[in-house]
């Protein structure tokens, strides 16, 4: 299985796609091609399969629904990320009536997003059940920081080795 998650593309997507709360810079963001994403993709539900322990019933009920909500989870992060980088783009910054419309719009986008959340959480439970939409949640979250960390990890073996010492979060 960690074959599956060392994959560094696969660290980039999670950072890009599934924080919800991490706004990385586009201009810092390596482009990925579509055959690497659909890899990654893959990957991830290899992963969630067997952390779900899905049958095969399941499986092809629950993915249809899962891909149709990581499409639309996915236009609305690119959305908000559209929305920050309006912000950051900006010469001289914002004005006062523009940031309190951005301020409004990011608001919007996060309603928007929990409304997505609830009304998928629901499909969830009703095609595999309460436990298994909890596991669906943890195992998104487990995946997530596998990724974070081998994405660290990958940067640090770029830059030659660590400088300092651990980074923070590191539990050494």
């Amino acid at each position: 299985m960690k074959n599956l998650i060392r994959i560094p593309a696969l660290l980039l997507f999670a950072l890009v796609a599934a924080a919800p709360c991490a706004y990385a810079q586009d201009d810092d963001m390596p482009q990925l091609s579509a055959d690497r994403i659909k890899e990654i993709k893959a990957q991830r539900s290899a992963y969630l399969t067997t952390k779900l322990s899905l049958t095969t019933e399941q499986a092809q009920s629950f993915w249809p629904i899962y891909n149709e909500f990581d499409a639309a989870r996915e236009k609305l992060r690119k959305d908000m990320r559209g929305l920050h980088k309006q912000a950051r783009d900006g010469e001289g910054g914002p004005t006062e009536a523009e940031a309190k419309d951005l301020l409004a719009k990011g608001l919007q986008f996060k309603e928007q997003e929990l409304a997505l959340e609830r009304t998928y959480s629901d499909r969830f439970v009703k095609n595999i059940g309460a436990v298994k939409t909890l596991q669906l949640h943890k195992a998104e979250r487990d995946f997530n920081k596998e990724v974070i960390k081998r994405y660290r990890e990958r940067m640090e073996e770029r830059r030659g080795g660590r400088q300092g010492g651990p980074s923070p979060g590191e539990g050494r």
